[in-house]
């Protein structure tokens, strides 16, 4: 027999997970995905025995939605972080400088203009982006020549990023958090991004350095075939996602898979491919527990994760 629908009560100000369960009885459209998402998400960070894999990319990372992702992190929920290099862009921007409130409809010449990029509804002033990456990231490349590195992964260049960033400035660091928590971040695309072109400037005065992506993939390699159950938590899609379910697909799929989309599913994208597609590919296991929630991660990801974490013991 069908659960009825119920009318969804706000006027007791309940907690995240109250009302996240409210969500779902209520039957909703999206509500009840997020719902249903939040269960799943729950069983995820709440088996000690599943390695997990955390994916997203660089955009979020401008946004408050950092915080939630460095928490993960820090709190030991995550064993891998797949993302792009705008993420280390951001994270390491962040750690020194602010980012702005703005608007969808500024004018983006006169941005450009006044130089000040303009990513969504947010302001970053140039000082704030693209020069103080060029100050930070040249010691932290200097330090590794020194000491002899001459063959770097990218899991190797966060590690150096995230251990350069002082504890009492990194609270909100991803890559800080990582470096803490000896939690491996893989960036298939390194060289799409600030970070990469700072390599990529480095270079050209020490030819000998170069990137040793295939020690990244072992070490994917060794996380996937280690695992006795294997979950993802994707955030949008892209080279982060696909990287997530590519090596899980060599242990005959995943065992869960959370995914959060904006994107639509009829243009064949793999941004709007639902997590029940990557069953046919062997990406995701027949029998896996798998949802895709359709919303913006920024606003869902946040109250899912306060209301996962209210039913885990702290």
């Amino acid at each position: 027999m069908p659960r009825r629908v119920e009318d969804v009560r706000v006027d007791d100000r309940p907690s995240l997970d109250s009302f996240v369960q409210r969500l779902g009885a209520g039957g909703g459209f999206s509500a009840k995905g997020v719902a249903d998402g939040t269960d799943l998400l729950t069983r995820i960070l709440a088996d000690p025995e599943m390695t997990t894999f955390l994916s997203f990319p660089a955009d979020i990372v401008a946004t408050g939605t950092r915080g939630v992702l460095a928490q993960l992190v820090r709190d030991g929920y995550v064993d891998a972080v797949i993302t792009t290099c705008g993420t280390l862009d951001h994270d390491l921007a962040r750690v020194y400088r602010p980012y702005l409130h703005g608007e969808w409809n500024l004018d983006d010449a006169d941005l450009h203009r006044r130089h000040l990029y303009r990513l969504g509804n947010l302001v970053i002033p140039e000082a704030n982006y693209g020069t103080i990456l060029e100050r930070k990231m040249r010691p932290i490349l200097q330090r590794l020549w020194k000491d002899g590195t001459r063959r770097l992964s990218t899991i190797d260049l966060c590690r150096a990023i995230g251990a350069s960033i002082p504890p009492s400035a990194g609270r909100d660091s991803i890559l800080r958090a990582a470096y803490d928590r000896n939690v491996p971040v893989v960036v298939p695309g390194i060289t799409d991004g600030s970070v990469g072109s700072q390599v990529w400037l480095f270079w050209q005065d020490h030819r000998d350095l170069t990137f040793d992506l295939l020690a990244d993939e072992q070490r994917l390699s060794d996380l996937v075939f280690e695992a006795k159950r294997s979950g993802a938590i994707m955030l949008g899609g892209g080279i982060s996602k696909h990287h997530t379910i590519w090596w899980n697909q060599f242990r005959d799929g995943l065992d869960a898979a959370l995914y959060l989309t904006t994107a639509v599913e009829w243009d064949g994208s793999l941004s709007g491919a639902r997590t029940r597609e990557a069953i046919s590919w062997g990406k995701l296991k027949a029998k896996a527990r798998h949802t895709t929630v359709e919303g913006d991660v920024t606003v869902l990801f946040p109250l899912m994760v306060g209301a996962a974490l209210e039913r885990l013991p702290r």
